[in-house]
């Protein structure tokens, strides 16, 4: 008899386990209310009791600063204002590889970010409250296997979001050679070999471009030894020689942060053929940032203006994650002041390279190169530099 209980006793649980949490509420409201029906529960969804589905910055689709993600490339008539968009090549480097992954590296870096919280003290804006479309393009499908057909398609994708229409036009006077107002777009690399294809894609918008160029190397040099062909040429030092051999920039180029050796005075002759004037590291001590962005302003003027940063600009204390570390650089905040006193000039597009997160520790350049980003945003949106700004006594 004690058995065959216990037997019983041991069925009943094994249903219990196979009645879900509702079940039992509904179980328990007909024992509360025999006549109830049990059609008429009806258990609240997640948008009536939560809300929306918000991510968090560690959930969530991996997209810049969780922006709208989108294929653009195959999407024709997707229009937009500025565009987040990935170019992770980096077959062309002469040091470390792994720079494919900076694109990755970046968005990560960018987790805590959002555009519902994008003001800053410093800029005294939020870019994402200017009332223009930003959204994350992804990435170009670069080929790792042919460099030559990996610049033809980052020139390719490049000129097809280029020539996109505005999604809002601001009135400004525009600088394309055909008057009308193009989107801009910022770029994650990759090495900066991308610049090349980028500089023939805006070349053919624009004309001429004058370059503001942060890095530890110039990136002006003709050719590496054992180049023995054309494509051998195309290199991540050897960029802007080619740009400028096919007349892509404007004779009013400038370099901040040089700190890296070279072969002789030979290579700053060169340089200066190029097109280039040279703001060392060691100008920021001797000059002072004011000096430095004064510098920048003057030699750039109102022309179509491109900026390119090369993450080793910054000291590998404060960026370890890149190919070509020189000891000796500028600071995070050092950088991030300069490009406050840029804003106004007349930027068509912007870019951020070398991250390569293999070297990386805690993710600290890739939050550093994320947090440039949107540094650049509110650069290219805003129409003068912020003002300082003072905290008063009552304030603190």
């Amino acid at each position: 008899m004690i058995w065959r209980q216990l037997l019983a006793t041991l069925i009943f649980l094994a249903s219990l386990q196979s009645i879900h949490a509702h079940d039992f509420e509904q179980l328990f409201r007909l024992q509360a209310d025999p006549d109830a029906s049990s059609d008429s529960y009806d258990p609240p969804t997640w948008l009536e009791k939560y809300g929306d589905q918000y991510d968090q910055p560690f959930s969530g689709p991996l997209s810049f600063s969780h922006l709208p993600y989108t294929r653009c490339l195959e999407q024709d008539d997707y229009d937009f204002d500025i565009a987040i968009l990935g170019m992770p090549f980096d077959t062309a480097v002469t040091y470390r590889t792994g720079a494919r992954f900076g694109p990755y590296a970046i968005r990560s870096g960018s987790r805590r970010q959002r555009a519902s919280r994008g003001y800053t003290m410093a800029w005294g804006n939020n870019p994402y409250e200017f009332g223009l479309k930003i959204v994350d393009c992804g990435d170009i499908p670069v080929s790792p296997f042919d460099n030559a057909l990996a610049v033809d398609q980052m020139e390719v994708a490049y000129s097809t979001l280029l020539r996109r229409h505005k999604a809002h036009l601001t009135g400004n006077q525009p600088f394309g050679l055909d008057g009308v107002e193009h989107p801009r777009i910022v770029s994650l690399g990759g090495d900066h070999t991308i610049v090349l294809p980028i500089l023939r894609a805006l070349h053919k918008v624009y004309g001429p471009i004058s370059v503001i160029h942060f890095d530890a190397h110039l990136d002006t040099w003709p050719a590496y030894q054992g180049t023995t062909s054309d494509q051998s040429r195309v290199t991540h030092g050897t960029f802007f020689y080619l740009a400028q051999e096919e007349g892509l920039m404007s004779n009013h180029s400038i370099h901040a942060g040089i700190r890296c050796k070279l072969s002789g005075v030979e290579d700053l002759d060169n340089d200066a053929e190029v097109g280039f004037q040279l703001i060392s590291t060691d100008d920021i001590d001797d000059l002072g940032i004011p000096t430095i962005i004064r510098r920048i302003r003057e030699r750039v003027g109102d022309s179509p203006v491109y900026l390119s940063l090369d993450i080793d600009v910054i000291d590998p204390g404060l960026a370890p994650a890149t190919g070509t570390p020189e000891a000796g650089g500028w600071t995070t905040r050092e950088v991030k002041r300069i490009l406050r006193g840029l804003a106004g000039l007349n930027f068509v597009g912007v870019d951020i390279v070398e991250v390569s997160p293999a070297y990386d520790n805690a993710e600290i350049t890739g939050i550093a190169a994320a947090d440039l980003v949107h540094d650049f945003l509110s650069m290219m949106l805003s129409s003068d530099p912020p003002g300082t700004r003072r905290v008063k006594r009552d304030e603190l």
